[in-house]
């Protein structure tokens, strides 16, 4: 472990991993640690990286080591040669998953997984994949990404187009990417509240044609149903900002807030779905009365199943 940009309660680890077609591959593992033997995973979204320190305190104050995950090709993790945030898969992000996930448990009897927007639909699934195995206690999913933020015509016409395009030109750019909006809305350069990296999590991030074509092959398969076999908990705002004379202060500027909501059912037998009044699409980014609505629902589902949840006993020989 190594000091962490975040400060001195917070260490760095880089994990290397097999080489891909652009060359070395790293991820790197961020720990504040608490006292007890809980501890909590943070896994980003997309054109994204950790820097929430206050989602650390929450967790830190109730006795769970928190361990946040930036996943290859983002923010600490980004190498020179790389295309950032580019990927052809989202199990690609599994491995750095699994490596975490087994660290963490040399020193932690319970785990939570903590995935937001993208970092929500990678996490899901790969909570699915290692089911039956007692790797997780519990996951917690702040605005997953499980739908285009797009009319569903758009959709159904759409994906055809991408996959062709993908296979052909796997890094070509899509015209069309994330809203600059969002970013602005949440900096304090922009009139918003935090302060982050804009090298790390710019203001508009480009996406590729081969990740575009993953992102609805990851959807396909959490539509089809998954069967995640840890309590789930969703958050999402109650609506979406759908174009720029919408107010961007109160509502999901990135997704369809109902989408979430929807689709949150078919994670898994046991879910638990929120909605937040006037949450931005990371709810912990919300404006402070919104942002301690969050915490009180998160606070109540952890309370009610996982500050009291009996490890989950894992098979003989698992990791």
């Amino acid at each position: 472990m190594e000091p962490d940009v975040l400060g001195a309660d917070y260490e760095a680890l880089r994990l290397s991993f097999e080489d891909d077609g652009e060359g070395e591959v790293v991820a790197t593992l961020v720990r504040r640690r608490a006292s007890g033997r809980k501890a909590v995973l943070y896994v980003h979204g997309f054109v994204d990286y950790f820097f929430q320190a206050h989602l650390a305190d929450f967790y830190v104050e109730r006795g769970y080591s928190f361990y946040a995950l930036d996943l290859r090709k983002y923010g600490r993790s980004l190498l020179p040669h790389q295309t950032p945030y580019f990927a052809r898969s989202m199990t690609d992000y599994f491995p750095e998953l699994d490596e975490a996930v087994r660290l963490i448990r040399e020193e932690n009897d319970v785990l939570l997984v903590n995935g937001h927007s993208t970092g929500g639909l990678i996490t899901a699934l790969w909570a699915d994949r290692v089911r039956g195995q007692g790797l997780i206690d519990g996951l917690f999913l702040n605005s997953p990404f499980l739908e285009l933020n797009v009319p569903a015509p758009v959709r159904t016409l759409a994906g055809p187009l991408v996959r062709a395009a993908a296979r052909a030109w796997p890094k070509g750019v899509f015209p069309t990417g994330p809203s600059e909006s969002y970013v602005r809305t949440i900096h304090r350069d922009h009139g918003g509240e935090w302060d982050f990296d804009l090298t790390w999590k710019p203001e508009k991030g480009t996406v590729r044609l081969g990740w575009l074509a993953a992102i609805i092959r990851a959807h396909r398969q959490a539509h089809a149903g998954l069967a995640i076999d840890v309590p789930v908990l969703v958050m999402a705002s109650t609506r979406s900002a759908r174009s720029k004379k919408d107010d961007m202060t109160s509502a999901d500027s990135v997704l369809n807030a109902d989408d979430i909501a929807r689709w949150s059912t078919r994670l898994g037998p046991h879910v638990t779905c929120v909605r937040i009044d006037g949450g931005l699409h990371d709810l912990s980014l919300s404006a402070a009365p919104v942002r301690d609505r969050f915490f009180v629902e998160l606070d109540r589902w952890l309370a009610a199943y996982m500050d009291v949840r009996t490890p989950v006993p894992r098979p003989p020989g698992s990791p």
